[in-house]
């Protein structure tokens, strides 16, 4: 699975970029030039899913992404909390940390965007939710 959330990027009054996500309608920035609005909307993005990971609020699929939109994607520890907990479901933390092995603050804690695992963490992670790990770098 791929975390890029499409984003909307169009000119400001009087200057400037507005960014917004249609999948998130709470989420939105600016910018002055076209990286900044970009450096920005990944910070926003972040923030928002981490907010949202936090307080355990509902977290709206990344929709197709449309002519003139930008793929945006969270920070990495952002985007492998959102990764465990999308792929868990309906499966408690619980069955998760005995499957893993482990407690249940530690099954947690591959949740919270604020921490970062391990690779041999996330690939015993996948593995119990049926996913294999795959890493990229991306320009």
């Amino acid at each position: 699975m791929d975390i890029h959330y499409p984003a909307i990027i169009e000119p400001q009054e009087p200057y400037g970029l507005l960014v917004t996500f249609p999948d998130l309608p709470d989420t939105f920035t600016e910018g002055a030039t076209l990286d900044e609005a970009l450096f920005n909307a990944a910070e926003v993005l972040t923030a928002m899913l981490g907010w949202k990971l936090d307080n355990n609020q509902p977290i709206p699929l990344p929709s197709l992404l449309a002519p003139k939109q930008y793929p945006i994607a969270p920070d990495a520890r952002t985007q492998a909390a959102l990764l465990v907990r999308l792929t868990r479901g309906e499966r408690s933390l619980a069955d998760i940390a005995r499957a893993l092995e482990t407690s249940w603050p530690a099954a947690k804690r591959l949740e919270d965007p604020h921490h970062w695992p391990s690779l041999k963490q996330l690939e015993k992670a996948a593995q119990v939710l049926g996913k294999r790990l795959v890493l990229s770098f991306e320009g």
